[in-house]
């Protein structure tokens, strides 16, 4: 093992515990920003367990949005080879395999659901651009692309180093590591389920206690052929085969693992397996394997002076539909900017607070997504029961629809202030004459005024806003009615309008309660204007 660097006792602006993708995206996010940020992760390399196999459509577009797009294909390039090497071998087995899906589609409690049967015309999926074309990413690859932008960014990523312990005051945050101290101004735990940052720091977390015991792993083993592909429902519980060669999940209704952290063997997942699917399987060699549970909980807050909370630090549920890992994306990109703001001076009263506001009720709303998928999982009959009558309902288009819309991610909105029904919503990704896409027009991580009718008035909006808010002037035929738009850094409208109101009479009407609504949102969310550009 290298030797292990000493942690600076320089003051670094944040600290961010945990540098896995939560964490990362949120290090990149603050670097993009002008800040300076140190990681710190207790693993010595990128954690090769097969984790998470996909990204919903706001963490693609958030990517997208920051030019990784093609970067992000090309691991779904791959990602889809290796489905096909896993499909090829299930057939030479003589076994059946499905063929691959034109588009992510997802499962909801182990009930696949058919991408046929999707309505894609739905106007909720065509706002996302070429973002909605990537979806199988899987989480080590993406980690590893992450870490590689963090260095571009300049960020300090320290692997191999633990936190122990910090003190924080009014002024800041003293880091305690197993490699020395590091003075900071804000500490942000990305730092897993079972944070360090979130039990010193004292948060309540409540929720639910587990019931399952699930397994996941890569292995190398006999008897496959017996084996089903995708999800499977058995009597006994469920399991998954592929989509990779070699990988296996089961979920079994015993409550929870009496240990978590004795490494799990080829015996222990055989004899899942044995157990579940009822087939005569031999584990030879496991590569990766982890144990995971249904313990569902959420902090009560995501801030306490200057700790914050991101990802699964700030909640745990099952990863049943891939919630996980993009629920901690959207907290990164909600977090990211704010706290950029904060550190450099120019957020308005309140803004950190809006973290907590807007991020919270989503993380709710998935634990119960992910609760209600353990209730139709059980192996009893009443559960069965229910299970009958849902899976008619994704047999429907009207049905799968639904349910994709919430795996997908595409329904997801801030209660922000403003009218237009695009506010709060994430930012269309308009097709310029030009040729550009919005999303080309945000790889700087700024907010973004956005100009569709050539109005030198709307424009002027922005003045004294250098540094914080870019303008840009543009035509898009395909959204002729709309007049322009804010989007904050994350992408969220903050303001829109459509050009009926702002082609009124001036200083009446629509027009005026355009304009004033613009103002209100760039001070809410931007601060005042300056009448100098701010230094970057």
């Amino acid at each position: 093992m290298k030797p292990m660097k000493p942690v600076e006792s320089t003051e670094r602006d944040v600290v961010v515990a945990g540098g896995g993708p939560v964490g990362l995206t949120l290090a990149c996010e603050l670097a993009l920003a002008g800040t300076r940020v140190l990681v710190l992760e207790r693993r010595t390399e990128v954690d090769r367990t097969v984790k998470a196999g996909a990204i919903n459509t706001p963490s693609a577009e958030a990517f997208y949005r920051r030019g990784m797009l093609p970067a992000l294909a090309e691991i779904q390039r791959e990602a889809m080879g290796r489905f096909s090497s896993f499909v090829a071998g299930m057939r030479a087995a003589g076994a059946s395999a499905p063929a691959p899906p034109p588009r992510f589609a997802g499962h909801f409690a182990a009930i696949p659901l058919r991408a046929d049967l999707f309505d894609a015309s739905d106007p909720d999926f065509g706002n996302a651009g070429p973002a909605a074309d990537v979806g199988l990413v899987p989480q080590e690859p993406l980690e590893r692309l992450l870490a590689e932008r963090a260095a571009g960014l300049g960020v300090v990523f320290r692997r191999g180093v633990t936190l122990t312990g910090f003190d924080a005051d009014d002024a800041g945050v003293t880091v305690h590591t197993d490699a020395g101290p590091v003075r900071t101004g804000w500490l942000v735990g990305c730092d897993g389920g079972r944070s360090t940052v979130r039990k010193l720091a004292g948060f309540a977390f409540p929720g639910t206690d587990p019931e399952i015991t699930g397994r996941q792993a890569l292995v190398e083993m006999t008897g496959a052929e017996a084996l089903g592909s995708g999800w499977q429902t058995t009597a006994t519980g469920h399991y998954v085969h592929g989509p990779m060669p070699g990988r296996v999940l089961t979920v079994e209704f015993d409550g929870p693992p009496a240990d978590r952290e004795s490494p799990v063997t080829a015996r222990e997942i055989e004899d899942s397996l044995r157990r579940v699917t009822g087939a005569d399987v031999t584990v030879t060699a496991v590569h990766t394997a982890t144990r995971f549970t249904d313990n569902t909980r959420q902090a009560s807050t995501y801030r306490k002076g200057r700790v914050l909370l991101a990802g699964d630090a700030a909640h745990v549920h099952s990863p049943f539909g891939g919630q996980g890992l993009n629920l901690g994306i959207g907290d990164a990109m909600n977090l990211g900017w704010k706290l950029a703001a904060t550190v450099r001076g120019w957020a308005p009263d309140g803004l950190l607070d809006t973290y907590t506001a807007e991020r919270h009720p989503i993380g709710a709303w998935v634990l119960d997504w992910t609760r209600a998928q353990v209730a139709m999982m059980r192996p009893d009959p009443h559960a069965r029961a229910l299970r009958a009558v849902v899976r008619d309902l994704t047999g429907t288009v009207d049905g799968t629809t639904h349910l994709v819309k919430k795996i997908s991610g595409v329904w997801q909105r801030y209660d922000l202030p403003g009218s237009h029904p695009l506010t709060g919503r994430s930012a269309p990704d308009l097709a310029f004459t030009d040729g550009g896409r919005l999303g080309d027009r945000l790889h700087h991580g700024r907010a973004l005024l956005v100009d569709l009718r050539d109005d030198p008035e709307l424009r002027a909006s922005a003045d004294g806003y250098e540094g914080r808010v870019e303008v840009s002037t543009a035509s898009c035929p395909d959204r002729a009615g709309l007049a322009g738009l804010l989007v904050r850094p994350d992408g969220v409208v903050a303001w829109a309008a459509d050009a009926a109101g702002v082609e009124s009479t001036e200083g009446a009407g629509d027009a005026g309660d355009d304009r004033k609504e613009l103002d209100l949102a760039l001070r809410r969310w931007f601060g005042e204007p300056r009448p100098t550009p701010l230094h970057s």
